[in-house]
């Protein structure tokens, strides 16, 4: 039997960028679920917000952990409260995301300047918050007799991608992946900032 001598596959990734969109987690609890979404993040050069009171330090060794070696290419802010984080996101339309919403999110319409907001792991988001700051809410179907909830980093996962998909005006297909050395412009680089606590 003869081998055929083949040189590895180029790695590829999609080119999609997420700077239109940002993500905002509400009181996160979890850090391995807050790292995870920071990788996601670094990786569609997506801002993330974190709002209130951590149920983690931001020296938590599992929140490092799940991040791994790309929290330099995290844009990560953490704001006091949500008043604070609305004030500095004038621009930007609110999306939540929650069980108790009607619309799916492959139903709705985003557009570049949306932040997708999720709440915390145990409870999700408060009623009363998204009633003192109006927004659209999305939600994720899911077979609830079967499960009762996804996990976070999973959910903003699939909603970024999402967003990221509509944004580009169609489904990512093989061949019209890129190189990674040009898929973000500048070979992959990227502007940093460490995280700032208002």
């Amino acid at each position: 039997m003869i081998l055929e001598n083949r040189k590895p596959a180029a790695r590829r990734t999609v080119s999609v960028r997420g700077e239109a969109l940002s993500v905002l987690l509400y009181e996160p609890e979890i850090p391995q679920n807050t790292g995870n979404i920071a990788r996601t993040c670094a990786a569609t050069h997506t801002p993330l917000y974190l709002v209130g009171p951590l149920g983690f330090k931001m020296s938590d060794r599992y929140l490092k952990r799940a991040g791994l070696d790309y929290w330099p290419y995290v844009r990560m802010k953490h704001y006091p409260d949500f008043d604070a984080a609305r004030s500095d996101m004038r621009g930007s339309r609110l999306v939540y995301f929650s069980a108790r919403a009607k619309t799916p999110h492959f139903d709705f319409s985003f557009q570049p300047g949306d932040c997708l907001v999720f709440g915390p792991e145990t409870r999700g988001l408060p009623g009363e918050l998204v009633v003192s700051h109006p927004g659209d809410m999305v939600q994720i179907p899911i077979d609830q007799a079967r499960v009762r909830s996804l996990n976070l980093s999973t959910a903003v996962g699939i909603a970024l991608y999402e967003a990221l998909r509509q944004l580009r005006g169609e489904s990512p297909r093989p061949d019209r992946l890129a190189e990674s050395a040009t898929a973000f412009g500048g070979g992959g680089a990227m502007t940093t900032t460490r995280l700032i606590s208002s």
